[in-house]
């Protein structure tokens, strides 16, 4: 049994997708990012960082409780656990290229570049210009590389797909603009056909039974972006 500790955004859905596309058993355990429940100490002896997703593997090596965190380091271990969605050993130098150019790059950038348009208080123009075209130039890199592709990698769905999915999911909001997607043909495509499939449907289904606290107010601010309270 996977223990999925998961809050409704972009990087715990990923884990949602390849946990219902491998067919491994899990429970979610729902974590309030909002009410600050990734500090409670139970959650941070899972993850010291304190962010979600997490996953305790209750079948890990030797039969032993196995923690793992950070989405793609996750999507790692389950994808060598149930032995799908790793690419072709041939592709093996694109595979983690890729994983790691979505895992370093379009991931985090997509996060700051939420921040600072929809979070960060006025005045912040150097942050909001920095992150809005470093977000652009990274969706054109993978505009690019998507020219006349199925997938990311290969000639068949991996987890760099899954990843990318989880973020791009947002794309509208992160580059806040709701018609981005004129901007990037290829990507849009490619996204329509993961969309489509049965994993990403049920991934979005999941965590629907319980209620998350959707109010960004002060005491949000203060357990989402605990750092800039020191």
């Amino acid at each position: 049994m996977i223990r999925f500790y998961y809050h409704p955004t972009p990087n715990p859905q990923k884990i949602s997708m390849m946990l219902e596309a491998s067919g491994l058993p899990y429970e979610v355990l729902p974590v309030d990012t909002r009410k600050g429940q990734q500090h409670d100490p139970a959650f941070r002896a899972i993850n010291p960082n304190g962010k979600v997703p997490a996953i305790v593997d209750t079948d890990g090596s030797g039969g032993k409780e196995v923690r793992v965190f950070d989405s793609n380091a996750i999507l790692l271990y389950l994808a060598e656990k149930s032995g799908k969605f790793l690419g072709k050993p041939e592709d093996r130098g694109e595979f983690l290229s890729w994983l790691m150019f979505i895992a370093t790059g379009l991931g985090p950038f997509s996060g700051q570049a939420v921040h600072f348009q929809h979070v960060a208080p006025e005045g912040s123009d150097y942050g909001v210009n920095r992150y809005r075209n470093e977000i652009a130039r990274h969706y054109q890199v993978l505009e690019d590389h998507m020219e006349g592709r199925d997938f990311i990698v290969g000639d068949e769905m991996t987890i760099v797909d899954i990843s990318a999915w989880g973020w791009i999911d947002k794309a509208p909001f992160v580059h806040k603009n709701p018609d981005v997607w004129d901007k990037y043909p290829n990507i849009k495509r490619w996204f329509d056909a993961i969309n489509r499939l049965p994993a990403a449907v049920s991934a979005r289904e999941v965590g629907k039974d319980h209620t998350f606290k959707t109010e960004m107010d002060e005491d949000a601010k203060r357990a989402m972006f605990p750092s800039n309270y020191a």
